[in-house]
């Protein structure tokens, strides 16, 4: 498997759903494999529980849950995030997805010295459907904060490459063939970059 395509959205037909799906169709049509994983659909329990705690602190096990995960994310090059925005955020079901999945030891080990970032292997698109226009972004500065929180913060944190960055903006009022052009828009370019990754690791 070349790609994973995380969404997070509970409506199966929703329109984050929609640009997950144009997305994976996008790399498996440029003969790169993908598949969704839906983390809704699929019952992933978002909480930061004891056992993560203890597994942080070296008393217990990684829970099973989390090492499925990260399994299935050791067989990928390229790494979608696809999901709604909420409160300049990310949902809860993907914020805790990554504080659960993420952990030390496997995404990065803050012991060693120098501190090492292990993800080097992936590129990681995110795909945001945000229901404010673009200009809105920009002028209160969200664009920067959500960049910043989420690329810095997460994605260089653990030394995963960025892909391609985008915002589906006016979710709930463009028309809809302006939201279809940019979706396709969209689906086109991190199906470009993903088989420009696929063969970058070939080459390699």
């Amino acid at each position: 498997m070349t790609a994973l395509v995380v969404v997070a959205h509970p409506d199966p037909g929703s329109l984050t759903h929609h640009v997950a799906r144009s997305v994976a169709a996008s790399i498996h049509d440029r003969g790169e494999a993908a598949q969704i994983a839906d983390l809704a659909a699929e019952g992933f329990d978002p909480r930061f529980s004891l056992a993560d705690r203890r597994r942080y602190r070296d008393a217990g096990p990684l829970p099973a849950d989390v090492r499925a995960e990260q399994a299935r994310l050791d067989g990928v090059d390229d790494l979608v995030l696809v999901f709604p925005v909420y409160w300049r955020s990310m949902p809860a079901l993907l914020k805790g997805w990554v504080d659960r999945v993420f952990v030390r030891g496997w995404a990065f080990d803050d012991r060693a010295v120098p501190f090492r970032r292990l993800l080097g292997h992936l590129t990681v698109h995110m795909v945001m459907v945000a229901g404010e226009d673009a200009d809105g972004f920009r002028r209160r500065g969200y664009d920067v904060a959500m960049t910043t929180q989420i690329e810095t913060g997460v994605l260089g944190y653990c030394g995963m490459n960025s892909g391609v960055i985008a915002t589906v903006h006016e979710s709930d009022t463009a028309d809809g063939e302006v939201l279809a052009a940019r979706v396709e828009e969209i689906a086109d370019a991190v199906g470009r970059r993903a088989v420009a990754t696929a063969a970058d690791v070939v080459a390699g």
